[in-house]
């Protein structure tokens, strides 16, 4: 146990120390800042501009709904001194007006350009080509205005009084979202979901990352000679769950202070925008329990020791870089595959396809996790999740030892397949 735990806290405390994990955990908190202020900054400067105002509507409608449009994407703005221009085509020449039009965007004489036609008053489509395709407040002016004007022009023709239409078609309605668990309301939807793709997304890059340190650890070791030393006073079996342990504490240690450090920039968000001028979003953390917390930090040990002990098996079984890249692939790709569900899982967390691959040991430390931060699970569907991955460690970390135990002192071409299964027969 005292072997044990001298190497654990070689571990901890050599990667602790790097200037590296500094930077990192440094770093970590600023990403989250930036994802905190910058986006809500952009958000509020980000209003549609007058450069809309300089484009062409090309109405082959025939209908006049070319003017009104136009009308209505100026709407109230007193700064407005040009409107969108409207010419007014037959379909037949709709194509070379396209072309003509193009071509002044192209010498920016025009912004852009508008396009109307049978489909737009059927309220199925409108076409946009411009300056602007790429300014989201912008197209929504427009698409707005398209909307408003068909439904004015549907309700006049159905005989509704024209001073009504505008009041009876404008309703700037908001949803908002709410969580209710078993235990009560667990506020907002749309941060729960947020929430739990930053859990995965965190799980999922810890456990790459430092699954990769293990492995260059390992390789490290037995490329310069130093395991043939240290396994003569240690068993190789303590040297890699000295490893595990010891890599682990260090991804566990950066979580909880990137953890703290983003609980502290949501509190310090409102009070940073009001000295920047903006009023800040109403935001609050998810409701996240004890227990929840507690599972979450469970699911990221057993996930780190199942792939752990794999990539230090691998680490063990190869003598470069190159080599060790290439037999990981395999463990890259699990990781990889579990990441493609992250967004099906994210919109529909109670699905079939999400309870599958919560029970899967290669995706539960990142799949289930998503689901509790959304979502209520059954006790019993995570019970037993629990001893699938559990008993998914021992197993994995069974074959790595024995994998271990020979490959740390092989030298010379890289082993196949077959004789790293002959590894794990060996007896002691």
């Amino acid at each position: 146990m005292a072997k044990l735990w001298a190497i654990i806290k070689r571990e901890y405390l050599e990667r602790v120390r790097s200037k590296w994990f500094v930077i990192a955990t440094m770093f970590g908190p600023i990403i989250m800042g930036a994802l905190v202020i910058v986006p809500a900054y952009i958000t509020a400067k980000s209003k549609s501009t007058e450069a809309i105002f300089n484009s062409t509507i090309l109405d082959a409608t025939t209908t006049g709904i070319g003017d009104r449009i136009s009308l209505a994407i100026v709407g109230n703005n007193p700064k407005a001194t040009v409107r969108p221009k409207v010419i007014v085509v037959p379909p037949s020449a709709l194509s070379q007006a396209e072309s003509t039009a193009t071509r002044d965007v192209v010498e920016r004489r025009l912004n852009g350009y508008i396009v109307l036609d049978q489909q737009t008053l059927a309220g199925e489509r409108a076409r946009y080509a411009g300056r602007s395709a790429t300014s989201i407040p912008d197209m929504e002016r427009v698409r707005s205005a398209i909307r408003q004007t068909i439904v004015a022009m549907r309700l006049e023709k159905a005989g509704v009084n024209p001073d009504s239409i505008k009041e009876l078609t404008f309703m700037p309605l908001s949803l908002s979202s709410e969580r209710i668990t078993d235990k009560g309301r667990g506020g907002s939807g749309t941060v729960s979901i947020i929430f739990a793709a930053a859990i995965a997304f965190l799980l999922y890059m810890s456990i790459v990352l430092y699954g990769q340190n293990v492995l260059r650890g390992v390789l490290e070791e037995k490329t310069n000679r130093v395991a043939e030393v240290v396994v003569s006073s240690v068993p190789p079996e303590t040297l890699l769950a000295g490893k595990v342990i010891g890599v682990g504490g260090v991804g566990l240690t950066q979580q909880v202070i990137w953890a703290l450090t983003t609980f502290a920039m949501m509190k310090a968000r409102a009070p940073i925008m009001e000295k920047m001028g903006l009023t800040a979003a109403p935001f609050s953390m998810p409701d996240i329990g004890w227990g929840t917390a507690v599972l979450l930090v469970v699911f990221f040990v057993l996930g780190f020791t199942f792939y752990a002990a794999l990539y230090a098996a691998a680490g063990s079984a190869v003598n470069t870089e190159q080599e060790a890249q290439q037999v990981v692939q395999p463990l890259i790709l699990m990781l990889v595959g579990t990441a493609v569900f992250i967004q099906p899982i994210l919109v529909n967390p109670g699905s079939r396809m999400a309870q599958i691959m919560s029970w899967m040991p290669f995706s539960a430390p990142i799949i289930m996790p998503l689901r509790l931060s959304m979502t209520s699970v059954p006790p019993l569907e995570i019970a037993l999740t629990l001893l699938g991955l559990v008993a998914a460690c021992f197993g994995a970390v069974w074959v790595a030892s024995r994998i271990y135990r020979v490959g740390l002192l092989m030298y010379g071409k890289k082993p196949t397949l077959r004789e790293m299964a002959r590894w794990v027969t060996y007896s002691r």
